[in-house]
């Protein structure tokens, strides 16, 4: 059955940061939204690309030895598979990441910021 997504209702079924729901899937990639608050943790992603769209509020994504990325609602960065990043949000961001399934959001890194089992909203 084809089913529309409201982004906003999708959002307010959830209150954690840093801790992807999967909202859909396309072929073999996940739409997983995510709200971010604060600094993640400097990772990258051996075998996966990656795309974070802002949907509210102001993202700075910094990536190893380049100059960081500042994005705000309706913006995307790609970042490529094996380019270490780490998102930072100083107020709260709510985004929407598009990735192979299966990928953490911690990437080559598994502490307790992991979450391997994401929750579908």
């Amino acid at each position: 059955m084809i089913e529309k997504v409201n982004l906003a209702e999708k959002f307010e079924k959830f209150s954690d940061h840093w801790s992807p729901k999967v909202a859909g899937a396309i072929n073999d990639s996940e739409v997983k939204l995510v709200k971010l608050l604060g600094e993640f943790i400097w990772h990258h992603h051996d075998n996966a690309d990656e795309m974070f769209l802002v949907i509210q509020g102001h993202l700075t994504m910094r990536i190893q030895d380049q100059p960081d990325v500042e994005l705000d609602p309706g913006e995307f960065v790609i970042i490529p598979q094996g380019v270490e990043h780490m998102p930072v949000a100083e107020q709260e961001v709510k985004a929407i990441l598009l990735e192979p399934k299966g990928t953490l959001n911690t990437g080559n890194v598994v502490n307790d910021r992991t979450v391997a089992d994401l929750d579908r909203i």
